[in-house]
């Protein structure tokens, strides 16, 4: 079988296909239909190391025993079915060298012009370097996806870490609001204390006058008023910081008017205006109903606030801050936000909803405010909003918000 199919190729009378295998960028060989190499150019050598010469007559299994198996698979495949074999990858390495190299191969059947196959025509091009550079790329990619499942988590860690300091904001304008009524009371309750100590004693002696006690009845009234009204004021207080904290009402939707909890947040805040030299001016009506989450509101007013004190005033001259509420139809709210500060150029402009970006590091900001909000609006509340600023001509900050929040699964 070997010798005729030698002598029907009859490689070296054909000086045009000798010189293609002999000139071509890629590897060639002609294979027997019992895979004895029938032909084969220098490139294709490379695979095993053995010369031209030493391949002719000599079956895979002799010269590369490590793919002999796959080989033979091929060449029966393609003698059964007649059809070729294409983009198959072969994997080895040269004589003495410990790389892989790779090849992808394309396999033919030779026929006759009777139709029948008598040989198997094999192309292998080498793609070492390809499959080398694809794993390179692949690792790369590992890497990046790495880094960026870690940036998230870090991103993750940092707005957590800044909504504990927004509610630890709110902690230090309740703690500030509280301590003047508490104070107050202890002041009044001790005034009081004593009083009743000496009311007492001089009841015990049997010199009791109704002077001292129509005078301690009267002690008694006005301290009494005055705890009464010190003690439910600092009432209020723990009342609208549990409205709007985030321990508590941050993943509750509930029934709520906006002006109320305006005001709520607002008042834990206010004590930051004297010692920034700013004025606020509220224009909060009542009567905005609201279906959603307080909480993440709270949140909204108090960011925008603390950024407004921290960025907009930077000469500590001072200013004005504005909110008002509005309706806005009969399914939508509108909040203006604006200040009469510095405002921002363009380029700030662009980035202020940007995580990380601040303009104020050297003073510990780590630019996180404003991409907070935004995420609260349009994800949690599901509103929109619109900065609008310029240098020297304020900030204007307007939200519109639905009247009912869209409802999220963990609400059901």
């Amino acid at each position: 079988m070997r010798s005729s199919v030698v002598q029907d190729v009859q490689f070296p009378k054909q000086p045009a296909l000798q010189l293609i295998y002999d000139t071509a960028p890629i590897g060639l060989a002609y294979l027997s239909p019992d895979c004895r190499y029938l032909q084969i150019n220098q490139r294709l050598t490379e695979i095993c190391g053995i010369s031209v010469e030493g391949h002719l007559g000599r079956t895979v299994h002799d010269c590369v025993p490590a793919l002999a198996s796959a080989v033979e698979g091929i060449v029966r495949s393609i003698m059964e079915t007649g059809e070729p074999v294409t983009d198959v990858e072969v994997y080895g390495q040269r004589p003495g060298h410990n790389d892989e190299r790779c090849w992808i191969t394309h396999w033919h059947p030779q026929r006759e012009p009777n139709g029948s196959i008598v040989g198997v025509n094999v192309a292998a091009e080498e793609i070492t370097d390809r499959k080398r550079s694809e794993r390179e790329i692949r690792a790369a990619r590992d890497a990046a996806e790495k880094a960026l499942h870690h940036l998230q988590e870090t991103q993750a860690s940092l707005i957590e870490a800044e909504k504990l300091a927004a509610l630890g904001r709110l902690v230090a304008g309740v703690a500030h609001e509280i301590n003047s009524p508490v104070g107050t009371s202890l002041t009044v309750a001790s005034v009081l204390e004593q009083k009743c100590a000496d009311f007492a004693a001089e009841a015990a002696r049997g010199k009791l006058k109704r002077s001292s006690l129509s005078d301690f009845i009267e002690v008694v009234e006005s301290a009494s008023s005055l705890l009464v009204g010190n003690l439910k004021r600092a009432a209020d207080l723990v009342q609208s910081f549990k409205q709007v904290a985030v321990d508590r009402s941050y993943f509750d939707r509930s029934q709520f008017d906006l002006g109320a909890v305006t005001e709520q947040v607002l008042s834990n805040l206010r004590p930051a205006l004297p010692k920034n030299n700013l004025a606020l001016e509220v224009d909060c009506p009542p009567g905005l109903a609201m279906n959603g989450y307080p909480g993440p509101y709270g949140q909204v007013l108090t960011n925008l606030f603390v950024n407004s004190v921290a960025h907009a005033f930077p000469d500590g001259k001072g200013g004005i801050i504005t909110i008002r509420l509005r309706a806005s139809g009969a399914d939508q709210v509108e909040i203006l936000f604006a200040d009469n500060g510095c405002g921002m150029d363009d380029d700030v402009l662009r980035q202020a909803f940007d995580p990380f970006f601040t303009t104020r590091r050297d003073i510990g900001r780590i630019g996180l405010g404003l991409h907070i909000v935004h995420n609260i609006v349009t994800n949690r509340l599901g509103g929109e909003l619109h900065l609008d600023s310029a240098p020297g001509m304020g900030t204007r900050m307007r939200i519109t918000l639905p009247r009912v929040a869209p409802q999220r699964v963990t609400d059901s």
